[in-house]
């Protein structure tokens, strides 16, 4: 308790130990004692005795005074370091070496670590001393840890490597959440508030404004997303980057080349569009990498590779094609639109350009544009022909009845180019969201095989669950049921544990709504087997225990609003027609 004191001549509790073991009279010893090491203040032995008749004891006293004069001593630390003294950190020197002998010092320990803490380079020695003793380290500042940091790599790592592995567990615990919702949906939050969470604001302490740190915190991202191809990591790329840039750390925004390309980005995503003005600012960004420094390349696929980026991306691409079409112009002749996909193909394209280490743009399909944009919107035509012959007067009609295969360019791409399997994805959103029921059972079934298994990936299906709420009326036919479950994810829930939970979500706020026959046969074949995880083991029991107690307490005559998730209630027209699907 008492370390470091007789390294600076004073006594400490062995000193007086020994001098009452060797000592004759003890009382006297005593007093000498308390005159060399008491506060050496002569008017104030004269005031001890007063202090004594009110009873207060010697160490009350003492400690008051020593907590009065620390605390007045770490102000003036305080002061001397945000003072302009040329030589201000010389002075906080001299006191850290007077100071540091007592460093084990609970008492004293705050001091030592409060003038560690405003010194902007800790002598190496003292830092080597911090560091090998595990009770130090523990308290003190981040600033002093950032200087430990940058020259200790796997240190860092071990600070940072718990924080992403929450970060992933708390992206994925979003694309399973209980919640079911078109409007609020993984997309929901803004850039903003996704900034606010834990780990970023962690991170972006962790670092300060130190670009060393930074680098090796990319660094890491870098690797992880190589080893796991997770795509959250490229998300926390970005966050991090626009984290520094709002705390307005110019010291990093300024020597990272993707800063600017990232906050007009960030901007796209907030509204969820790339107008024509952002669009091309980032061609510009792009268009201005010069030779030599094409390795931002892979930075930038990064960033363009996080899903917010791509989701932006993706539903700009399909505003576009909508104007495109009301104008009846060719997808190959909009600028804009050849960009968005120049960024999204960029995008999709970030592990094997970092994998390879070739930094060179991926060139972009033009048969994607060509090709698979048209067989798409052949899909939209006939949909909208057959809506329209519905309306026409019954001697009129022809006996038309809605198409089910799809154009052989449009499965094709779906298998073969990841571009069109994206713009794809969407298109079958967009069908959900406008409850056209005929050209979903079309659709659904072409995702069964798509370019490495997209269709069958967390953030579509936490998308196409959240959509097909929309339609849960549809559930009651067997038919509908049968293209959704059958059709589409049945066929790989018993390989891909993740469609097995998404299911299983689904059914948990639908399954009021399905076919209570169908409603059997699913139960059964959706039963988890042994080695199955926990959280679907879970979800099953839940889903179980929802349908037994449907079973006890059976629907009120008036049936309850649908769970159109914060929607009102819509009442949708008995006709034979149905929505048209305008893109």
């Amino acid at each position: 308790m008492f370390a470091g004191l007789p390294e600076l001549g004073i006594s400490n509790g062995e000193d007086l130990k020994e001098t009452l073991t060797n000592c004759t009279e003890p009382l006297k010893a005593i007093d000498q004692f308390q005159m060399e090491n008491g506060i050496l203040l002569p008017t104030l032995q004269s005031a001890l005795p007063f202090l004594d008749l009110h009873g207060t004891p010697r160490l009350e006293f003492h400690q008051s005074v020593f907590d009065e004069l620390r605390d007045k001593l770490m102000e003036r630390v305080a002061t001397i370091a945000e003072g302009k003294d040329e030589d201000r950190y010389g002075k906080l020197e001299e006191l850290l070496e007077k100071s540091f002998p007592l460093v084990k010092m609970p008492s004293i320990q705050p001091v030592v670590m409060q003038v560690l803490k405003h010194l902007p380079k800790v002598p190496e020695k003292k830092l080597k001393m911090v560091m090998a003793d595990k009770e130090l380290y523990k308290v003190c500042a981040v600033e002093v840890k950032r200087q430990i940091w940058q020259d200790n790599q796997a240190l860092f790592g071990d600070e940072v490597s718990p924080l992403l592995k929450q970060y992933i567990v708390e992206k994925e615990a979003a694309l399973f959440s209980s919640d079911l919702s078109i409007l609020h949906n993984f997309f929901s939050p803004s850039p903003k508030t996704r900034r606010q969470g834990e780990v970023v604001l962690k991170l972006t302490q962790m670092i300060g404004k130190n670009v060393k740190l930074y680098d090796m915190v990319l660094q890491f991202l870098r690797t992880l997303f190589l080893r796991t191809r997770n795509v959250h990591y490229c998300t926390l790329r970005a966050e991090l980057l626009m984290s520094l840039h709002d705390l307005d750390i110019s010291e990093i925004c300024s020597v990272d080349p993707c800063h600017k390309f990232t906050w007009c980005l960030d901007a796209c995503i907030r509204e969820k569009f790339v107008d024509g003005k952002r669009a091309r600012e980032l061609q510009g960004f792009l268009d201005g990498v010069k030779k030599g420094q094409e390795q931002v390349l892979g930075d930038l696929s990064m960033i363009l590779c996080d899903p917010f980026a791509c989701n932006t991306l993706v539903l700009s691409i399909m505003r576009n094609l909508q104007e495109l079409l009301s104008q009846d112009s060719l997808p190959r002749d909009s600028p804009d639109l050849m960009l968005l996909l120049r960024m999204l193909s960029l995008g999709q394209g970030a592990w094997d350009m970092i994998d390879s280490q070739v930094f060179k743009e991926p060139r972009l399909d033009l048969e994607v544009v060509t090709r698979f944009l048209p067989a798409m919107m052949s899909v939209v035509v006939d949909d909208h022909t057959f809506t329209v012959e519905q309306k026409l007067p019954s001697e009129e009609k022809s006996s038309l009845s809605y198409p089910t295969a799809l154009p052989d360019a449009f499965t094709r791409y779906l298998q073969e180019n990841r571009v069109a399997c994206e713009m794809g994805l969407y298109y079958v959103l967009h069908i959900a969201k406008l409850r056209n029921k005929n050209a979903l059972q079309r659709l659904l079934p072409a995702l069964v095989e798509t370019y490495n298994d997209m269709a069958f990936g967390d953030i579509f299906l936490h998308l196409l669950s959240g959509h097909l709420t929309l339609l849960s009326d549809e559930f009651g036919a067997e038919e509908f049921c049968s293209v959704v479950f059958d059709g589409f994810l049945l066929t790989s829930f018993s390989s891909k544990e993740n469609v097995h939970r998404h299911t299983l979500r689904m059914l948990l706020h639908l399954h009021h709504k399905v076919l209570p026959s169908y409603m059997e046969t699913l139960m059964k074949t959706l039963e988890p087997p042994k080695q199955s995880s926990e959280p679907v083991k879970e979800l099953h029991s839940q889903l179980t225990e929802k349908l037994e107690t449907q079973k006890k307490s059976p629907p009120p005559a008036e049936e309850p609003p649908s769970l159109d998730l914060g929607l009102h209630p819509v009442t949708v027209p008995t006709t034979a027609s149905t929505p048209t699907t305008p893109l």
